[in-house]
């Protein structure tokens, strides 16, 4: 399972603006209070921001290690959190939500179209009426010319832990890329313990997705780049989106389907 034997060096090294501003884009979007299921929430560290703002949160993933540190964080935080072991393909069992997020590219991590459209109308049947469903994937752009090569090395200042990432393109499907992620954790003898883990993220072009979302019963959709900053163009390497059934969306940028 992903993330099973990394979460907590992930949860450590994860940037912490990222968190802030996918907090920031829900809360220009939706306005607290009100019920928000993360979807792929992972550590919870963007359901604990999004408590503090008074959200009644929910935090929903596949890894229980990461709902164990999530769990850690709320307590820490002084905030109440609902942790869910549940896969974003089939969330029987879980109520209607105001809000739904889903972010990190997690949906490029399911293996296919066909998986993608399933998560979309989970999401679609799991919002309630006049609700947002908010999430973003990174694009072909992303996959095709930013990723194939590209390479992050860190290391702690006293030189405990190290971590390298590395990615190439994956030749066996269009539009997707292989992360290999090895760290490196110093041992009471002064010896370094290997941990490698492989990963794979796929995307599709933007009409693929909207079919999808349309499919899944979202006839409200707007797209944006940047955390809902600006406009989608050519070399945008993440979109973002913003979806209802049902309803006006708010004004903002981004491209309305």
């Amino acid at each position: 399972m992903i993330y099973q034997t990394f979460a907590q060096l992930y949860d450590e090294l994860f940037d912490d603006q990222l968190y802030a501003d996918w907090q920031s884009f829900v809360m220009r979007e939706v306005q607290a209070p009100g019920t928000l299921l993360d979807l792929a929430g992972g550590a919870g560290r963007l359901a604990v921001r999004l408590a503090k703002q008074g959200f009644s949160v929910t935090d929903a993933d596949l890894s229980v290690e990461m709902l164990s540190l999530a769990d850690q964080h709320a307590q820490s935080a002084q905030v109440d959190l609902a942790l869910v072991e549940a896969d974003m393909l089939d969330l029987t069992g879980l109520s209607q939500f105001q809000t739904i997020t889903c972010f990190a590219d997690s949906l490029c991590y399911l293996n296919d179209l066909a998986q993608v459209n399933a998560a979309l109308t989970q999401a679609g049947q799991h919002l309630a009426p006049g609700g947002k469903f908010l999430f973003d994937v990174i694009t072909p752009y992303q996959t095709d010319q930013v990723y194939p090569g590209y390479s992050f090395n860190y290391q702690d200042e006293d030189h405990t832990r190290a971590f390298m990432w590395q990615s190439f393109a994956d030749e066996e499907v269009a539009h997707g890329v292989i992360h290999d992620l090895t760290f490196f954790i110093q041992q009471g003898d002064g010896s370094y313990r290997r941990l490698s883990e492989t990963h794979f993220e796929r995307t599709y072009p933007l009409a693929d997705y909207l079919t999808a979302l349309k499919v899944a019963g979202f006839d409200q959709v707007q797209v944006s780049a940047d955390f809902g900053r600006h406009e989608v163009k050519d070399d945008t390497t993440r979109w973002f989106f913003v979806c209802q059934k049902g309803g006006p969306l708010n004004e903002g940028r981004g491209t309305c389907c």
